[in-house]
């Protein structure tokens, strides 16, 4: 199963927690989420304050400089790989009766840090059999 998400700008966090959802086959068990791209990631995080994945974006942009790394010579990124590498490439998420096992103030989130592209989420569900 995928999802493909379009992002819009080079650096973004994007709640996908509605997407993933509607996914959703299995009863129980886990879902895993894997994002296939070296220059993105996924997290899961508050949504409630939508300045918040703001701040996540301007932490990352401060403590991760673009332009001073030795690969930026080949594709002037090293920056979105470094950050990519910073939050992680998979989310593992428990179901219940169709439903994610987030808690009260938690999203999903893919993360892009060289965009705006196209990009593929793939999940992969692991049923409970008990």
């Amino acid at each position: 199963m995928e999802i493909f998400i379009q992002s819009k700008k080079r650096e973004e966090l994007i709640d996908i927690t509605s997407m993933v959802e509607e996914k959703i086959k299995i009863s129980n068990g886990i879902v895993n989420l894997f994002v296939p791209h070296a220059t993105a990631a996924i997290t899961i995080n508050e949504n409630a304050d939508p300045n918040l994945p703001l701040d996540i974006s301007s932490f990352l942009k401060e403590k991760v400089k673009k332009g001073i790394w030795l690969h930026d010579r080949i594709d002037n990124n090293a920056d979105a790989h470094i950050k990519s590498t910073l939050i992680g490439p998979s989310i593992t998420i428990p179901v219940s009766n169709k439903k994610l096992l987030l808690g009260t103030w938690q999203n999903i989130f893919f993360c892009e840090f060289d965009g705006p592209r196209k990009r593929k989420i793939i999940i992969t569900e692991v049923k409970n059999e008990a």
